[in-house]
C-alpha cells in the first residue's frame, strides 16, 4: 500500500526560492480519476461492515442474537470512526518510531482539503483508512458472539484499536519496522485479518464456551441473511483490495481479477473438501469459502497473477474448512463463528503463500531486492510471528482489565433469554 503525504502549499513555495527546484522535484499533484477511484473504494469497504459483516455474522447467530450482532457492529463503526480522528490515525500514520506514529495528526491536525497523499487528498486516504480500522474489530466480535456485555465489547474494541490495530497497521504501511523489513501485505493479511484472527481467538479463550455448548444444538437461524452478507463482503472487497493501490491503474485491475479468482476458487476448493468429508456441500460452507478465499488473497492481491490466485484460493479453501471442520473441536474452544479459523487461519495462508506467487515465475510482480522466494517466505513467517504475539498478549491483558473494571461475560440467564432482549430490549418477531 503506498503512503506517501504531501502539503503542496507548503512545497510549492519552497521550491520557488530554489532555481531547478520545481523542475527536479515536481510537487504531487491530484488526480481525478485516482480520486474518483478511492471515494468510490472506501464506500465499497464501509459496506463490507454495514451491512455486510451485520448480516453475514446476523445470519450465524440464533435467532434470539441477531440484533445484538446488528447493533455490536453499527456501534463500533461509530466508535472506530470517532476514535480514528481522535487519535487513531496518527497512532497508525503519523510520523513517530517504528514501533508507533505520534500525535501530530490527531484530531486530523494538518489534514485539509489542499493536502495530498500521493495523488489523492489525504482527506479520502484517511476516510479509507478509517474504513479498514472500522472492520477489524467487528471481525472478532464473531470469536465471542452471543455472550460478552455490549459495555465490555465497546471498552475493549475502544482500547483495542488504540492499542493493538494502530500499532501493527504503523509496523506495516506506517513507516514500522516491518515494513523496512520487506513485509509485503498488500491489503491487510497481516494488519486485519491475522490481527482480528487471533484476538478472536484469545477472546474465546477468555471468556469461555457458550452456554450449552457444544451439546445443545446452535443452527444458525437465517442462513440467507449469510449469503447476502457474503455477497456485501465479496463486493466490497473489490474496494478493500485493488482500493489499496491508492491509484486506478493496472496493479489495481490485477488486484480486482485475483481477487475474482481466488475467491470463486475457494468456493470451489471448501464445497468439494466439504462433500468429501460430510458427504454434503452446504450454503454456509460456500459462504465460509467465499471469505477464506478474499481472507488470503488479501495480502497478495496487489502481488500475485492468476496463477498465484488459483493456487491461493484452493489453499485456502482447504486449509480454513479443515481449521473449522477439526481443529477447532480438537482442541476444545468455542469460536462461535470461526474468526480465527476463517481470518486467523486464512490470513497466515495468504501472507506465507505471497512470498512464494509474487515471483515472476509465477506471474506476480517479482521479487523485491533480488529476494529469493525462501527468503521472502522467512520474512512472511518473522511478520506473522510478530503479529500473533504482540497481538495475543496485548488483547488478553485488555481483556483481564475489562473484566475486573465492568466484567465481560453476561449472566447465564441472560445469555439463555439472548442478548437481543437483554442488553438492548428487542427481539425479532415472527
Amino acid at each position: 500500500m503506498k503512503h506517501i503525504i504531501s502539503k503542496t502549499a507548503l512545497m510549492l513555495p519552497a521550491a520557488l526560492l530554489v532555481p531547478g527546484m520545481a523542475m527536479a522535484e515536481e510537487a504531487p499533484k491530484l488526480n481525478s480519476g485516482d480520486t474518483a477511484w478511492m471515494l468510490t473504494s472506501t464506500v465499497l469497504v464501509l459496506l463490507m461492515t454495514l451491512p455486510g459483516l451485520a448480516l453475514f455474522y446476523g445470519g450465524m447467530v440464533r435467532k434470539k442474537n441477531v440484533l445484538s450482532m446488528c447493533m455490536q457492529s453499527l456501534a463500533i463503526a461509530s466508535l472506530m470512526s470517532v476514535l480514528w480522528v481522535v487519535m487513531g490515525y496518527s497512532l497508525a500514520f503519523g510520523e513517530g518510531s517504528s514501533f508507533i506514529g505520534g500525535l501530530g495528526k490527531a484530531f486530523f491536525s494538518g489534514v485539509g482539503y489542499d493536502t495530498l497523499s500521493g495523488t489523492i487528498p489525504e482527506t479520502v486516504f484517511a476516510t479509507f483508512q478509517m474504513t479498514f480500522a472500522i472492520i477489524t474489530p467487528v471481525l472478532i466480535i464473531g470469536a465471542f458472539a452471543e455472550r460478552m456485555k455490549f459495555s465490555a465489547v465497546m471498552l475493549f474494541t475502544g482500547i483495542w484499536v488504540l492499542a493493538v490495530y494502530a500499532p501493527i497497521c504503523h509496523w506495516v504501511w506506517g513507516g514500522g519496522f516491518l515494513g523496512d523489513m520487506g513485509t509485503l501485505d498488500f491489503a491487510g493479511g497481516t494488519v486485519v485479518h491475522i490481527n482480528a484472527g487471533v484476538a478472536g481467538l484469545v477472546c474465546a479463550l477468555v471468556l469461555g464456551k457458550r452456554t450449552g455448548y457444544p451439546k445443545e444444538p446452535m443452527m444458525p437461524h437465517n442462513l440467507v441473511l449469510t449469503m447476502i452478507g457474503a455477497a456485501l463482503l465479496w463486493v466490497g472487497w473489490f474496494g478493500f483490495n485493488a482500493g489499496s493501490e491508492l491509484a486506478a491503474d493496472g496493479t489495481a485491475g490485477m488486484a480486482m481479477l485475483v481477487t475474482q479468482v481466488a475467491t470463486a476458487t475457494a468456493v470451489l476448493a471448501w464445497s468439494v473438501a466439504e462433500k468429501v468429508v460430510f458427504k454434503k456441500a452446504s450454503l454456509l460452507g460456500a459462504c465460509s469459502g467465499a471469505v477464506a478465499g478474499l481472507v488470503a488473497i488479501t495480502p497478495a492481491s496487489g502481488f500475485v497473477g492468476p496463477i498465484g490466485a488459483l493456487a491461493i484460493g484452493a489453499a485456502a479453501g482447504v486449509v480454513c474448512f479443515c481449521s473449522v471442520a477439526f481443529m477447532k473441536k480438537a482442541l476444545g474452544y468455542d469460536d462461535s463463528l470461526d474468526a480465527f479459523g476463517v481470518h486467523g487461519i486464512g490470513g497466515m495462508v495468504g501472507a506465507l503463500l505471497t512470498g512464494v506467487f509474487v515471483s515472476s515465475s509465477f506471474g506476480g510482480a517479482g521479487l523485491a531486492d533480488g529476494m529469493t522466494i525462501g527468503s521472502q517466505v522467512f520474512v512472511q513467517i518473522k511478520a506473522i510471528a510478530a503479529t500473533v504475539a504482540y497481538c495475543a498478549v496485548v488483547t488478553f491483558v485488555i481483556l483481564k482489565v475489562i473484566d475486573m473494571v465492568v466484567g465481560l461475560r453476561v449472566s447465564e440467564e441472560a445469555e439463555r433469554e439472548g442478548l437481543d432482549i437483554t442488553s438492548h430490549g428487542e427481539q425479532v418477531l415472527g
